[in-house]
């Protein structure tokens, strides 16, 4: 259950809420795998509104919805009123008028989604904010895990690369801490926010101790369309120091889980062979991503409140 009728961040669910969505999760998965259209949302609307570009989310939050039987409409920010000058509360309240029932909003500015909560009747779930917070794609990590370990508690989950803009870290860190997994973020000095620690992870430049004994290493997608100046000298360099690579792990934790959020700049974050092993679970994740936005809407908007 969600105490609230919008999905904005996990820095203010609870431990009890979170693993409720995962179990919620679990019977989504089951329906999706076996081609099983529901009913929890019918007669509902879905909209996405995206003021980002995006492939994974954006696809995996319309299949989500139709499977439980809702119609779909898909905003294009670049041939809507908004190029014309409406604001995002005023979208907001058309996409009201028009019996929308859920907004899932991905927007360059951190607090948008809340901004748009607090104006219109329609549940709005965050598929992305600014560097803020990306709550759906930490709760498909989550579900991931917990299906792989059969619980969160106590593993160790690494995150490589551009932490200081990136916002599944910042969910992936609210969250994994509420739920008793030992947390570690490896990356240059440069691209390490200040006051990260206080999330609970610890904090390694190296990339070889970081990963030594991990359950699961996760990679970040480095962000160069949001850096204003360079963070490293190159990312064929970036590569060298920090890529998630066979020989690393075969060296530190040759049975870690590899996963990332994706896209995957193959080379730069992950080789290859690690990416296409078997180790790997970034083509689940996205399986798992739309059994887990199937759960959020069906607790927000379906039989299941």
């Amino acid at each position: 259950m969600l105490r609230k009728k919008d999905l904005l961040g996990l820095k203010d669910l609870t431990k009890e809420e979170l693993e409720h969505i995962l179990a919620h999760a679990g019977d989504m998965k089951e329906a999706l795998i076996s081609r099983e259209t529901l009913d929890n949302l019918k007669g509902k609307c879905v909209a996405t509104l995206f003021y980002e570009n995006s492939t994974r989310t954006k696809n995996s939050f319309e299949t989500a919805a139709r499977m439980l039987g809702a119609r779909t409409v898909s905003i294009s920010v670049a041939n809507s009123s908004v190029k014309k000058g409406e604001s995002l509360i005023d979208t907001g309240k058309t996409l009201d008028a028009l019996m929308t029932d859920v907004i899932v909003i991905r927007h360059s500015m951190a607090g948008a989604p809340a901004l748009l909560a607090r104006n219109v009747r329609s549940s709005v779930i965050n598929a992305g904010d600014g560097m803020n917070e990306h709550p759906t794609q930490s709760l498909l990590d989550l579900f991931t895990m917990h299906e792989k370990f059969g619980t969160i508690k106590g593993l160790k989950v690494v995150m490589v690369g551009d932490i200081k803009h990136s916002r599944v870290a910042r969910s992936n860190l609210w969250a994994l801490g509420k739920l008793g997994a030992e947390t570690v973020v490896v990356a240059p000095y440069t691209l390490i926010p200040s006051g990260i620690e206080e999330l609970g992870c610890e904090v390694i430049t190296d990339m070889e101790e970081a990963v030594a004994g991990a359950n699961v290493v996760m990679g970040l997608r480095i962000q160069l369309e949001r850096q204003k100046v360079g963070f490293f000298p190159s990312l064929s360099e970036y590569g060298a120091e920090f890529g998630i690579t066979k020989e690393r792990l075969l060296n530190s934790c040759p049975d870690a889980l590899i996963m990332h959020p994706g896209p995957v700049n193959r080379g730069v974050e992950i080789e290859s062979e690690v990416v296409d092993g078997e180790n790997s679970l970034i083509y689940e994740q996205v399986t798992n991503g739309v059994a887990v936005r199937m759960a959020v809407m069906d607790f927000l908007a379906g039989g299941d409140k």
